[in-house]
This record gives structure tokens, C-alpha cells and sequence, in this order.
């Protein structure tokens, strides 16, 4: 397995300790693994942000002036 020099914020570094102290993860290096993996499916599965804003139609649903798609 590759090995990767990672360096972290302190409170983030806290967080992955009290996990690890709690009893969640065997260790830290552990607990860096699964938090990586998992964030990257959950970023995988949203997919990319877009930063446009939606577009209206000109019309509402079924040609009714009142109801609107956005």
C-alpha cells in the first residue's frame, strides 16, 4: 500500500483522536484510511458542484402561468 505524508489542521487531528480513543477506529492510521475512503465516495456520489443558477421557464407546468418549474 503506497504511504502518504498527510498534514492536517489541529482540531482536525483532535477529532481523529477522540475517535480513536472512543473506541471507533483500532488506530489512527486506521481511522485517516476509512475518514479518506469515505469522504471520497461521498464526493464521488454527489458529483461535482455546479456554481450556475437554475434557469426559469418562460411558462409554468403544462402551459399554466401560475405553476413554475424551477
Amino acid at each position: 500500500m503506497p504511504k502518504v505524508d498527510l498534514t492536517v489542521p489541529e482540531h482536525l487531528e483532535m477529532q481523529i483522536a477522540q475517535l480513536v480513543e472512543q473506541g471507533e477506529f483500532v488506530d489512527r492510521n486506521d481511522a485517516v484510511e476509512e475518514l479518506l475512503s469515505t469522504g471520497l465516495k461521498a464526493y464521488k456520489t454527489s458529483g461535482p458542484m455546479d456554481d450556475e443558477e437554475p434557469e426559469f421557464e418562460d411558462e409554468g407546468m403544462m402551459g399554466h402561468e401560475d405553476e413554475y418549474v424551477f
